[in-house]
């Protein structure tokens, strides 16, 4: 597990802006604070009476799903019809790809229908990357999760989150407990809080599920759950992992709640107005005690909410990118020719 997997040539057109989303590695600390004052500004659509903005009238967007989600697809598709796009979702996981067809049959498939830009989400890292290097170059790839490697808009809804309920990252201790090796989630926010200045960053977690090389994140590493929680501001719990683990990393989810899970006693070791953020879906009794999912610190429902708006502002940033490269590349050609 090395930070070095960098997308920049491909995610960005030639003026730096947003073209393909696939993950927040290599992309500079300007780009993600755009992604969340842009987020910012869409909040107020959803508090409307008509929730829908023009920017995507016209457009299609198909979600492409490889492997089973509701929350995730459910934002993606409620933040492309609030920007008036049309909306193909595909759950593929039961369709073609178990009849035997390949990533690039489906892909070229995918290509007829002249969809704008694709939502994928793969059981395999990497799949996104593969999607974008492959598509026509006028269709914009955005990431909802590859395998163990990124989910960059849960990283960026979780940065808006922070960033709402405590202003900035410059002065703050971030804890990410649970099953760190197999999380996605996990890897995005770290990177994340590293661009955007987080002094501070702390991963929780047995040493079964700690991966390795993970201080190359610049991240302090807890095994001691109390230890770890002490005085940050922040907590992030990770949902076990239960379908990407190949057996024996745990005795058992009890032992596992015993020694990681967050109840009201442990969080009272960070600070007073620490917030809990979790990505979901919550495994109640395993990673997290019902009293704090539902108590005060808890802010899992706003995360939901800061979803619909930090996808709005990837999908319309993402659209606007591949515009401008094409309009780049049409004078490139034109000066070519004269």
């Amino acid at each position: 597990m090395t930070p070095t997997d960098a997308k920049r040539p491909l995610q960005l057109n030639d003026q730096g802006q947003l073209r393909h989303f696939l993950s927040l590695d290599g992309l500079p600390r300007e780009l993600l604070t755009e992604i969340l004052d842009t987020a910012d500004s869409f909040l107020e659509v959803g508090a409307r009476a008509v929730k829908k903005v023009p920017l995507l009238r016209g457009k299609t967007v198909c979600n492409v799903f490889f492997e089973n989600s509701t929350r995730t697809r459910t934002t993606f598709e409620l933040a492309a019809q609030r920007l008036s796009a049309d909306v193909i979702t595909l759950n593929v996981s039961t369709s073609s790809t178990s009849k035997g067809e390949t990533l690039t049959d489906t892909l070229r498939n995918l290509e007829a229908m002249a969809a704008d830009m694709f939502v994928v989400r793969h059981a395999d890292s990497g799949a996104a990357h593969f999607i974008a290097e492959h598509v026509s170059p006028e269709v914009a790839v955005i990431n909802g999760g590859d395998g163990r490697h990124a989910h960059p808009t849960q990283g960026m809804l979780d940065m808006l989150t922070i960033r709402r309920h405590k202003g900035s990252f410059e002065n703050l201790s971030v804890a990410i407990v649970g099953d760190i090796l197999h999380s996605r989630v996990a890897r995005s926010n770290m990177l994340a809080l590293k661009t955007l200045g987080c002094p501070d960053i702390r991963v929780i977690a047995p040493k079964t599920l700690l991966p390795e090389g993970i201080e190359q994140y610049g991240v302090r590493v807890f095994t001691d759950m109390n230890e770890g929680l002490r005085d940050v501001d922040v907590v992030i719990m990770l949902r076990l992992q239960r379908e990407r683990m190949q057996g024996g990393l745990l005795p058992s989810e009890g032992e596992f709640y015993k020694l990681y899970g967050l109840n009201t006693q442990r969080l009272a070791l960070a600070k007073p107005d620490a917030i809990v953020m979790h990505p979901g879906p919550i495994n109640r009794g395993v990673e997290i005690e019902s009293a704090v999912a539902d108590g005060p610190q808890s802010v899992i429902l706003n995360q939901v909410t800061y979803g619909i708006a930090i996808r709005m502002a990837v999908l319309s940033m993402a659209m606007s990118g591949q515009a401008a490269q094409r309009q780049i590349d049409s004078e490139s050609v034109t000066e070519e020719q004269q």
